[in-house]
């Protein structure tokens, strides 16, 4: 599900953004399509996972998520409920003799762009979420959020009516990645370090199996597990967004660009997207924060 940006019911549709699920998230349940028996006891080797996995971005299947587990040294391919067995056959055909080390996991709901860290924001005609508030050297001012929502926005505000400025987009990587930073242009503005009462001070990668928490403006505060790091998820006629990390965090249009993050104050990703929705469940995917750091030359405080 990509976590999408909200649209106001005026605006632009096609501004649903965080892979969130459609209009509604909806529980990923995660049901294993067996392989072939002969390779369940097959050991492949790194060149053919890495084979196997660029063959599901050849097939260029919208609604496909995949990672490679390195637990059960196989392509983990998940697909939303767009994908059609005969997708699915196209994948494993693509594939070739690495078939058999993708796994097909089916999701309900479809991969969507889904929008203090978390707080709403609002851009001309969409609103997503704060991610976290970063400074650079010079100490001035920005926040970091999805690049599907700085992608095409100049001036943000903290409301709907547009009467209280933030400040204006200086930098948007989407496709391919989904980050986006914000340039504070009103000094009037309190800038707060923390997400809800969660003071951040450091940014890292999590490790697969951590649980994490993700706080947006439309859900609030939901927690999860890491299910893989440098997922890659085809968002159809959005693009391709790779090296994601893969989470059971709930998510919905709005919580785009929201901050991923520890108990103990460590900054780990950006809202992206994904499938179902916070009363069932859903699988949710996040823009790595640090490479968006590294990108800007900035820091959270």
């Amino acid at each position: 599900m990509r976590i999408k940006r909200t649209t106001p019911r005026s605006g632009i549709a096609r501004r649903t953004r965080l892979i969130a699920v459609a209009t509604g998230f909806v529980a990923a349940a995660a049901i294993a399509v067996p392989t072939a028996n002969a390779s369940d006891a097959h050991t492949f080797s790194a060149n053919q996972l890495t084979s196997a996995r660029d063959s599901v971005l050849k097939a260029d299947v919208p609604g496909t998520a995949w990672a490679v587990d390195s637990t059960t040294n196989r392509v983990v391919v998940t697909v939303d409920s767009t994908v059609s067995d005969a997708e699915i056959a196209k994948i494993k055909e693509q594939a070739g003799s690495n078939s058999g080390a993708l796994t097909i996991k089916h999701t309900s709901g479809t991969f969507k762009k889904l929008i203090s860290g978390g707080d709403a924001i609002y851009a001309s005609s969409w609103r997503c979420s704060l991610g976290f508030n970063v400074q650079d050297n010079s100490g001035n001012y920005y926040f970091l959020t999805a690049g599907h929502c700085t992608d095409g926005a100049g001036t943000w505000w903290s409301n709907s009516s547009h009467s209280t400025t933030l400040g204006t987009t200086a930098g948007s990587s989407f496709p391919g990645n989904d980050y986006g930073i914000v340039r504070y242009t009103n000094s009037s503005v309190a800038k707060s370090g923390a997400v809800g009462s969660v003071d951040i001070t450091s940014a890292a990668t999590p490790s697969v199996g951590a649980t994490v928490y993700r706080r947006g403006s439309t859900t609030g505060i939901h927690s999860g597990r890491v299910t893989a790091l440098n997922a890659t998820v085809n968002y159809g006629a959005d693009g391709v967004v790779s090296g994601l990390i893969q989470t059971t965090v709930c998510a919905e249009p709005g919580d785009s660009g929201g901050p991923l993050y520890s108990n103990g104050g460590v900054a780990y990703g950006l809202t992206s997207g994904g499938s179902g929705n916070c009363t069932s469940g859903g699988t949710t995917f996040f823009q790595p924060v640090t490479e968006a750091l590294s990108a800007y030359g900035v820091h959270v405080f």
